[in-house]
């Protein structure tokens, strides 16, 4: 299992977030917005804050399927329901 995370922003802004945050995981720089736009993350114009990704959440299993969609609303609550969703999927071996 591996947590990835994605951002718009630049391999240097997501370095120094990553160090201030201690992120455990990778962190991708997506400025082109390329992955953003194939995984619906990438903003319109006329939703404001088009600099943004929308906060989303995959599990993607190891052959690649997407299992589940998180529309992250609640930041504090969210990992709980994550690791909940994962260890009903089996994600940790039983």
């Amino acid at each position: 299992m591996a947590l990835i995370g994605a951002s718009f922003d630049t391999p240097e802004d997501n370095g120094a977030f990553a160090e201030k945050y201690g992120y455990p995981g990778r962190l991708l720089s997506d400025v082109d917005r390329s992955a953003g736009a194939a995984y619906e993350t990438k903003r319109a114009d006329e939703e404001g804050s088009p600099e943004f990704a929308k906060r989303r959440t995959f599990v993607i299993d190891p052959d690649g399927v997407i299992r589940r969609v998180y529309r992250v609303t609640d930041i504090p609550s969210h990992p709980a329901g994550v690791l909940d969703d994962l260890r009903a999927l089996g994600a940790f071996g039983g």
